[in-house]
């Protein structure tokens, strides 16, 4: 039933926004492979586009989201060779929704396991959200594999961030935040994340019913336009569960770790898109990133949230995709 929910609102997505006609058009991967990671899970990943092209690899967002053929679409399938692959847990990876072995320093590590499986020397980096955490650790520990960066809606996994999004965005969603607050007892309010995280642990249907209504939570805060906020995502269970063990675990990172080490990308080009009215990961932080590393380029998107199937946002990820192909390329 939750699955079917999910698709369903997925395909509600494609039909009603107006706002994907700048994307190329859909394709389908020229290779899939299941990659083991020696510690427990199997990793999808696809390629597609063009073999001879300039590597990109795309970093979902979540942590606990999937990829999609929509996201396939941000790639001119003539000039990229593109990388896209499920997280540990995540969509048609295996095992589904599982935390073992899932921390940020396994994920990166399945970054590079991926390269070299591939037998890619040096990619682009795109990604969105939490897509844009890896992809900023990932370089800064593998800054020499790293051509380039394209992300948007920057999120650095501090604890004031992890804060604002369990408390702080009822100031803008008050509605939403009630909802998500009053599925738990009075008495668990006080800290929505042990709430949350006791029950997304669990199976069954307390654990499905705990992920809508933190999905769906997250969905409304994630655009400027009703009709497009939505169960998208990925499937509710992988990105609730997940990511309330991400934020448990405050990532698994040192607070501050990307600020105090930025310092790595100093030299290599990216391009940082914005959406001026992103909720979810408000801007100061990407003016903030942007302002501490010299190569990048902030973007703003004044007419977009935090969803990067927005109109604004997907136009200046698709012009910023051209400006770093051609910088790497002539």
């Amino acid at each position: 039933m939750l699955r079917k929910y999910l698709i369903e609102r997925r395909e509600h997505l494609m039909r009603s926004s107006k706002d994907q006609n700048r994307l190329h058009p859909p394709l389908n991967p020229y290779a899939r492979h299941h990659v083991e990671t020696g510690d427990g899970h199997r990793l999808y990943v696809e390629e597609c586009g063009n073999e001879a092209g300039l590597p990109v690899v795309f970093l979902h967002g979540g942590p606990g989201s999937c990829v999609s053929g929509l996201h396939r679409r941000f790639f001119d399938p003539a000039r990229f060779r593109t990388i896209l692959f499920d997280q540990r847990g995540c969509g048609q990876s295996r095992p589904f929704a599982s935390l073992d072995n899932n921390t940020t320093d396994h994920l990166i590590a399945d970054i590079e396991r991926i390269r070299t499986h591939l037998g890619i020397e040096k990619w682009l980096v795109f990604g969105g959200s939490w897509g844009s955490t890896l992809g900023l650790i990932y370089g800064i520990r593998h800054r020499e594999r790293c051509l380039g960066f394209c992300l948007r809606g920057v999120f650095l996994g501090t604890r004031a961030e992890i804060d604002w999004f369990l408390y702080e965005m009822r100031r803008f969603y008050p509605e939403a935040w009630q909802r998500f607050a009053e599925f738990l007892p009075a008495e668990e309010r006080g800290d929505l994340l042990a709430g949350y995280r006791r029950r997304l642990q669990d199976d069954g249907a307390a654990a499905e019913a705990a992920a809508v209504h933190w999905l769906a939570y997250e969905n409304s805060c994630a655009t400027l336009k009703a009709d497009l906020r939505d169960g998208s995502g990925g499937l509710a269970l992988s990105l609730a569960r997940i990511e309330a063990h991400y934020f448990h675990h405050e990532c698994f990172l040192p607070n501050n770790y990307i600020f105090d080490n930025i310092a790595h990308l100093e030299s290599t080009p990216a391009v940082v898109v914005q959406g001026r009215y992103d909720i979810i990961c408000p801007p100061f932080t990407a003016s903030d990133l942007v302002a501490r590393w010299g190569s990048s380029r902030l973007v703003m998107a004044d007419d977009s949230g935090h969803s990067a199937f927005e109109a604004g946002i997907q136009s200046r990820l698709l012009d910023g995709l051209d400006a770093l192909y051609n910088e790497l390329t002539t």
